[in-house]
């Protein structure tokens, strides 16, 4: 069994998981510096992915995680939606003021 490079896969699931907890409590600061480390976590995975072949029993291993992370994305979208939404209108009031 491949354990390293499901590792990655184990950490970005758990760093989704930790960004939704965040967004749930509005912590939107802490969802920006998790998504950070998940765009690195994914860097690496890419990386190590090029060197190294899941096989079947875990590649339905990745399948899965791969699911619960969509669902915590769909979810801390659907969370994020009002505050994006707060924000655009604030930068158009600020675009405004500026011109």
């Amino acid at each position: 069994m491949n354990t390293h490079l499901l590792s990655y896969y184990e950490a970005i699931e758990q760093a989704s998981a930790d960004m939704l907890n965040a967004a749930r409590t509005g912590n939107w600061d802490e969802v920006v510096k998790l998504e950070g480390a998940c765009v690195l976590l994914i860097s690496q995975l890419k990386h190590a992915a090029t060197q190294q072949n899941l096989g079947a029993e875990e590649t339905q291993l990745k399948s899965r995680i791969m699911q619960r992370i969509l669902l915590n994305d769909a979810e801390i979208r659907h969370l994020a939606e009002p505050w994006l939404e707060d924000l655009d209108h604030l930068m158009q009031g600020k675009s405004k003021t500026v011109h």
